[in-house]
């Protein structure tokens, strides 16, 4: 089969794109037929050197967890696909899942079937940003309805989604995001959006039931001065100081996302009854990993960037 692997760690320019052998299936597991990959932060990340993920594994390695697909062939024990069923999930992770490639070995409880109303390139875009906006808003804030709440990189790929997500919870939903992507952010229920370019959120909004940071540790730190006492803030990256956060009484929480079929599976339920949607901002051939990287890394996305087979 055709992949992207990298036998260094380093910048876009260790994607190589060659030859690689079919994964082997074992018991639990399905061999996807892969029509597209999603890309994410963490696989430039791991590809850089830069995150403990992926850390101690043999070289060369394939990136990525995001896939969309068919059913190519199963495991013996595996009785919940069959060849020929389309599927789409989040692959082992955080372990490597491989997912830069013409064919990937999934275990079956990390794959649901695809939603019917998404193109593989769509569904490939969907599963680790719906995921970590999931566990985040649900799982980290227990976000209840009427509650206010602020979220970074609203436009990006994990936030576009959160901001849909919190929405049909009832919560108020402000966004931080460029001028050009305002428009993009209030069509997807954010009730106020802050250009980030030219204020500073922490000088007009204030008494926030919690924070949703897709950015980093500095605008995290920020975050404090806007949220009551009492409220919450969970941060997908960057790390703060936990006594800043214990001054204030604020519940501070740092996610991984994990790997759920139930989730999944509500995700896509949503997605076939039109309540969510995803943005793919840019669609890639395979061949031309290194240029997904390089968008990907300008962090200037609105939603997903997506490798095509």
């Amino acid at each position: 089969m055709k992949a992207v692997r990298i036998h260094q760690f380093g910048g876009p320019e260790v994607l190589i794109y060659e030859s690689a052998p079919v994964p082997e299936i074992a018991a639990g597991e399905v061999l996807v037929r892969v029509k597209a990959a999603g890309v994410n932060p963490v696989d430039w990340k791991v590809r850089s050197g830069g995150s403990r993920i992926g850390a101690g594994e043999p070289l060369p390695i394939i990136l990525g967890w995001d896939i969309s697909g068919t059913v190519e062939a199963i495991a013996p024990d595996v009785t919940a696909f069959k060849p020929g069923d389309e599927v789409f999930g989040m692959v082992r992770f955080p372990e490597l899942g491989s997912a830069y490639a013409e064919y990937v070995a999934a275990p079956v409880a990390h794959l649901t079937p695809k939603p019917k109303t998404l193109t593989h390139v769509q569904a490939a875009a969907v599963p680790l940003a719906a995921l970590t906006a999931w566990q985040a808003l649900f799982d980290a804030l227990d976000l209840q309805p009427g509650q206010r709440l602020l979220i970074h990189a609203a436009a990006g790929g994990v936030g576009h989604i959160g901001v849909q997500l919190a929405r049909m919870h009832g919560a108020h939903v402000i966004g931080t995001a460029s001028a050009r992507n305002a428009e993009f952010v209030r069509s997807l229920g954010a009730a106020e959006v802050i250009d980030y370019t030219t204020t500073h959120f922490e000088k007009v909004v204030g008494d926030l039931d919690c924070v949703f940071d897709c950015v980093g540790t500095q605008t995290q730190t920020r975050s404090l001065a806007v949220i009551r006492p009492g409220g919450k803030l969970v941060g997908i990256t960057g790390q703060i100081e936990p006594a800043l956060a214990k001054a204030r009484k604020i519940e501070l929480h740092r996610i991984l996302v994990h790997t759920s079929a139930e989730q999944q599976a509500q995700i896509a339920e949503l997605i076939d009854a039109g309540e969510l949607k995803v943005e793919v901002d840019a669609v890639f051939p395979l061949h031309e990993a290194r240029n997904a990287h390089e968008l990907s890394e300008t962090r200037h996305l609105r939603g997903k960037i997506v490798l095509e087979m």
